[in-house]
Parts: C-alpha cells; sequence; structure tokens
C-alpha cells in the first residue's frame, strides 16, 4: 500500500462514511433510555427483567469483540458493514411486533447488539488502514457519530412516538438503519481481506499433491505502513484461520491421495492446532499476571457497572419522583450525550500532555461520576439532574482512554489479546448494571439504595486503580513510556484492537 493515499484524499470519506455509519447503529441503543419508561407501561413487566433490553444491546457487542474483528479481518469492512445494517435494521423491525419482553431481549438487546459491534469493528478498522499520522483525531471524530447518534436519537424518538406510537417510531428507526449499506458503498479497501487471500492461495495450488504450507508471517499479516514483524510473535486470530484452513487443505489431499499414514497426519494437525491455541490462552495468563493490567480491568468492570444505568434509568427517575410530568426537549440522555462527545475529545487533549497520568485520569474520571451518583438520589430540582447527567455523561467518556491505556500497560505486540480482555470486562458490567438497579427497585420501589450501590461500586473501583497502579508497587510500566509511537506503527495491530 502506497503512503501517499494515507492521512487525506479518500481517507476523509471514509472518516464521513464511518461516522454516520456509528451515528446510525449507535443512535436508537445509546439513547434507548428514552425507549425504557414506553416498554414498562406496554409490557407492565418488572424493571429488572425490562432493563436486560438495554443492558444487552450495550454488552453484547463489546464481549463479541474479538468474533467482530475476526469477521472484519477475514471478510472486509464493506461486507460486514452491509451485513450489520441488516441485523440492526432487522433488529429494530422485529422490536416493533414484540408481543413480550423476552422477544424485546433477542430482537433489541442481542441482533441490534451485534450489529452495532459489527458496525463499531468495521469502522474502526477501515478508519486505521486510510490513516498513519493523524490517526487519533480520524478515530476521535468517527467515535463521536455514537454520542452525536444518541443526542439526536434521544429528541427524535420522543417526538415519533408521539406522533406514531412506540411501535411505529421502531419502524421508523430501524428503516433509517438501512442507510448502513450506503456507507458501506464508500469503504473502499485498501488490502485484500484474509478470506480472499485463501481463496487465493487455494487457487495458486498447480497439482494435488502440493502441500499447502503456512506462509511467512510478514505475508499473513496486512498491514497498513509497517512489514516487521517479530518470529516468536503470538498467532493473531486471522493467521490461526489461515493456518487451520491450509491444514484442513493439507488433510483432504492426503486424503485424496490414500495415503498410509493419513490418520497420523490427522493426529499431527491436530496437536498443532491444539499447540497453537494453548499458546494463545499462555499469552492471555500472562497478561493477566500484571497487576497494572488486572487493576485496570477490575477498574472498567466496576465502572461500567455503575455508571452505565443512568443512562438507562435516568428519565425513569425525573418520572418516579415526580420532578418532570414528561421527557423534555431535551432529554436528560441527550445531555449526557453531549456531556460524552465533549469529554472523548476533552480526554484524549490531555492525555497527550506528557506529565498527565493517564490511568490517574482515568481514576479521576470514576472519581467523578461515583460522586454524581451518589447524589441523584437526593437531588430534589430537573435542573440538578441535568447537571448529574452531564457529569456521569463527562465520566463516560473515559472509554476513549481505554486503547491507550492498555498500550501502555502491555505493548503493542500484547495489544489485541489485552484489549480484548478489557472490552470483555467492560461489556460483561455494563449487561449486569442496569438489571442490578432494576432489581433493587423492584425490591425496594426506589432508586435510591440502587443509585447509593451503584456510587460506592465506582468509588471502590476508582480507590482500587489508583492503589494497585502506585509507581512503587508496578514498575515495570512507567508513564513516560509514549506509546504514541505504537499506534502508528502497525495498522492492523490497532485495527483489530475493534
Amino acid at each position: 500500500m502506497a503512503s501517499k493515499v494515507l492521512d487525506g484524499g479518500w481517507g476523509w470519506v471514509i472518516v464521513v462514511a464511518s461516522f454516520m455509519a456509528q451515528f446510525l447503529a449507535y443512535g436508537s441503543p445509546q439513547s434507548v433510555g428514552v425507549l425504557y419508561p414506553e416498554w414498562l407501561h406496554a409490557y407492565q413487566q418488572g424493571k429488572g427483567l425490562t432493563a436486560w433490553v438495554g443492558s444487552l444491546v450495550a454488552g453484547v457487542g463489546l464481549i463479541a469483540s474479538p468474533i467482530c474483528s475476526a469477521c472484519v479481518e477475514n471478510f472486509g469492512a464493506r461486507p460486514v458493514t452491509v451485513f450489520s445494517g441488516v441485523m440492526v435494521a432487522g433488529g429494530l423491525m422485529l422490536s416493533a411486533f414484540a408481543p413480550n419482553v423476552e422477544f424485546l431481549i433477542f430482537s433489541y438487546g442481542i441482533v441490534v447488539g451485534l450489529g452495532c459491534g459489527l458496525v463499531f469493528a468495521a469502522t474502526l478498522t477501515i478508519t486505521c488502514q486510510y490513516f498513519d499520522k493523524r490517526r487519533g483525531l480520524a478515530l476521535g471524530i468517527v467515535t463521536t457519530g455514537t454520542s452525536v447518534g444518541a443526542f439526536t436519537y434521544a429528541t427524535a424518538q420522543n417526538e415519533l412516538i408521539v406522533l406514531y406510537g412506540l411501535d411505529g417510531c421502531l419502524l421508523i428507526i430501524g428503516a433509517l438503519a438501512l442507510n448502513l449499506m450506503a456507507c458501506a458503498g464508500f469503504m473502499r479497501p485498501l488490502n485484500m481481506p484474509g478470506y480472499y487471500l485463501k481463496q487465493k492461495a487455494a487457487l495458486e495450488r498447480t497439482t494435488e499433491d502440493q502441500v499447502f504450507e503456512k506462509p511467512p508471517l510478514g505475508d499473513l499479516t496486512i498491514t497498513g505502513g509497517s512489514t516487521t514483524a517479530a518470529p516468536e510473535k503470538i498467532l493473531t486470530v486471522k493467521e490461526l484461520l489461515v493456518t487451520i484452513d491450509a491444514k484442513d487443505l493439507t488433510t483432504q489431499t492426503m486424503k485424496k491421495k490414500g495415503s498410509f499414514f493419513s490418520g497420523l497426519d490427522i493426529i499431527k494437525v491436530a496437536k498443532e492446532k491444539q499447540q497453537a491455541y494453548s499458546r494463545y490462552i499462555n499469552s492471555i495468563s500472562e497478561i493477566l499476571q500484571d497487576q497494572a493490567m488486572v487493576a485496570f480491568c477490575i477498574g472498567v468492570f466496576m465502572f461500567s457497572l455503575g455508571a452505565f444505568p443512568p443512562v438507562l434509568f435516568i428519565e425513569d427517575v425525573a418520572q418516579s419522583q415526580g420532578l418532570i410530568e414528561e421527557v423534555s426537549l431535551i432529554p436528560l440522555v441527550s445531555i449526557g450525550a453531549i456531556a460524552t462527545c465533549v469529554s472523548k475529545l476533552g480526554l484524549g487533549i490531555l492525555v497527550d500532555i506528557r506529565w498527565i497520568n493517564s490511568i490517574y485520569l482515568y481514576a479521576f474520571t470514576m472519581f467523578a461520576g461515583g460522586v454524581a451518583l451518589l447524589i441523584i438520589p437526593i437531588t430534589n430540582s430537573y435542573v440538578g439532574l441535568q447537571i448529574l447527567s452531564a457529569t456521569v455523561g463527562f465520566a463516560n467518556g473515559n472509554w476513549s482512554l481505554t486503547s491507550y491505556i492498555t498500550t501502555k500497560i502491555v505493548g503493542l505486540e500484547k495489544l489485541t489479546q489485552a484489549h480484548g480482555i478489557v472490552m470483555f470486562f467492560g461489556g460483561f458490567g455494563i449487561m449486569l448494571g442496569p438489571p442490578v438497579v432494576g432489581w433493587f427497585f423492584d425490591w425496594t420501589q426506589s432508586y435510591d439504595l440502587a443509585f447509593y450501590f451503584s456510587g460506592i461500586f465506582v468509588l471502590l473501583g476508582a480507590l482500587l486503580l489508583t492503589l494497585l497502579t502506585i509507581p512503587c508497587w508496578n514498575k515495570k510500566h512507567p508513564e513516560n513510556d509514549r506509546p504514541e509511537v505504537h499506534y502508528t506503527s502497525n495498522c492492523d495491530k490497532v485495527a483489530s484492537v475493534a
């Protein structure tokens, strides 16, 4: 890939297309708090059960991020975005005909959630391929699409519900999500995806007795610039897939030849597969032996579990406390989305300042969010809830720091596996948070205890993250090790984080 195409030209078209893709996909899921009171009224189910809809649509995509990333690496961003458009639009339209909450959990929570995960992986991957020096700016613009979508969709869904009802609202936003296919049309690939590489390699087999050998590591990796590779590097997902398919072709060739030792060869292939996966598992265990990494995973989990519920429950809190009769023209969800958008850009600028410790900056956002959660139950005015929504929204912008901190802790070589672990903990916390708060309400008929629990949980996470990453405890990763050079050294490494 020529360096001339990077950092400009068609790359900015990719940025706009990716921004719109995240806007269309995440607009409704990020503003699901507007739909939550409507679902409570329509289905008359407990708040804990109904909360699973919002928690799954936000958490499933994060937990499945390694699978979504593998799909993008093997089939390319354009086909995956087209398929995700079908999933997101189909899930939203199916939700309009949901007979009960259980069906809604599947159609909106799982189907739409997985579609959003595919969009996230595809947009970040294609953006990384087109940008090198300006990659941080490009990714910052693309990821703000979720926050802008949440702000816009929160107000739009309110108006659509008034005009066409809940079912009509879901059908209309589902139809809008079909425009994801149009966004995919602009995602012109720079590199051949892994699936096509395997097909090309298979076509180049000229004789039946030719053994398909695993190519060098440099041939397996599709990079946006760098061609360097460590010989002892852990196998990537793409490399594993190519290797497994290659060995399957070898086994088939042996069967066609009727080799007497085919059974022994199959056993050998199985052992090699087992060794490849064992090396991958060992790399995961090595990452989890790092104290700073474990502390960060715990912090992300505790913050996600405690700070995400306000996104879903804040409108219901205002109505249940009698602070507002109906949802205002600018909902609390929209205010939080605006604050999150500003936070993503602001924290991205702050973290580039050399004397600012990125881990402590993340812990500070956790502390601010935890204090805001503790104040929500004692707030007696709608203006107060607006301020607290903005505070929690600003704290939620710390998601933009996760890949930066992960790279600082483990380095670029283990970034793919490490960031997958972090996303798993974050997605697991997001999935559990709203149901836990809903169950607290069903038990006490009040949100007070639930928000006290969430606030204390987040503050405890901030304290643990701060204490466990004190330099004297972990001298392996000094703060002055600047990771920004690593971000531009290998596009696939950063892209696979999606």
